[in-house]
């Protein structure tokens, strides 16, 4: 493991709060070197029992999570975090088997990085889901009034009042499609109305299809839309492209959209995912 990482110290920025949830001081004490220098406020612990109290009462928007924990495991910790959190959990671990890998994933993690690990490279991850996902709080703080009491063009109905069922068209801003809405700036999902929470991975693979609309998008392009600014070689392993299936396995959950008979998202088996027929969702 090195001892230190590299790269420019930046200020401390507005909203960056992160939570290092990790057992080992030396390791502990070089992520939040980390991750100071790329700005953030962070808050460490040493074992899940806090790590999680930590989340609760921070609200991170990136949590690094070790797997071996005294007491409760990376991997309960990250499933009760999911609970009431949306921050971005990279999973840590000495463990290097494609299975534990699935199994940080299913349980709530966003990315998964392997011990020894280079400090760079944790942080080219961490500032690509920055870049990727706008998340300078100030930018969202000024950007959600505006757009919770701007009128609506030509008459057009609020998002507090329009109907969700009604074709694909929206107010600016959002994508439609069978009753599921989504809104890339404003970082909000619903399903007839009703708000749904997902994790970033899940709104990334989301919003990608539903962009897409009827046209199919492969595993390996979802697998570099995770990836992010990271994914600097374009090459795709049979590990990433499960992993894309582990978060749409998480994503169907939460929309209650099964596979056999999807109002949202199809399988094009051996392909990748599109949406659903709106006329055959239709009769279901």
């Amino acid at each position: 493991m090195p001892n230190g990482s590299s790269g420019a110290v930046l200020p401390l920025q507005p909203g960056r709060v992160a939570v290092v949830i990790e057992d080992d001081a030396d390791i502990r004490n070089l992520l939040q070197a980390i991750l100071e220098q790329a700005g953030f406020r962070t808050f460490a612990c040493e074992n899940g029992a806090d790590g999680i109290e930590c989340v609760r009462t921070n609200q991170p928007i990136l949590t690094t999570l070790d797997i071996s924990l005294p007491g409760i495991d990376g991997f309960e910790v990250a499933r009760q975090i999911r609970s009431f959190s949306t921050t971005y959990i990279i999973m840590l671990s000495a463990r290097d088997e494609e299975i534990d890998t699935l199994m940080g994933l299913d349980a709530g993690a966003d990315d998964y990085l392997t011990k020894p690990f280079r400090p760079r490279e944790l942080r080219a991850r961490i500032e690509a889901m920055l870049r990727r996902y706008h998340l300078a709080k100030a930018e969202q703080v000024s950007a959600e009034p505006a757009a919770a009491t701007a009128p609506s063009p030509s008459g057009a109905p609020s998002a507090e009042t329009a109907d969700p069922s009604v074709g694909d068209t929206e107010e600016p801003g959002w994508l439609s499609h069978n009753g599921l809405r989504i809104n890339e700036e404003m970082w909000l999902c619903d399903v007839d109305g009703a708000p749904v929470e997902l994790t970033r991975s899940e709104f990334d693979l989301l919003l990608a299809i539903m962009q897409g609309a009827r046209r199919v998008i492969s595993k390996e392009s979802l697998a570099l839309e995770l990836r992010g600014d990271y994914a600097s070689t374009g090459y795709v392993s049979d590990s990433d492209k499960r992993a894309v299936e582990v978060h749409m396995a998480n994503l169907r959950r939460k929309l209650n959209d099964p596979v056999g008979s999807p109002r949202f998202i199809e399988t094009v088996r051996g392909v990748g995912y599109r949406l659903a027929d709106a006329k055959r969702a239709a009769r279901r």
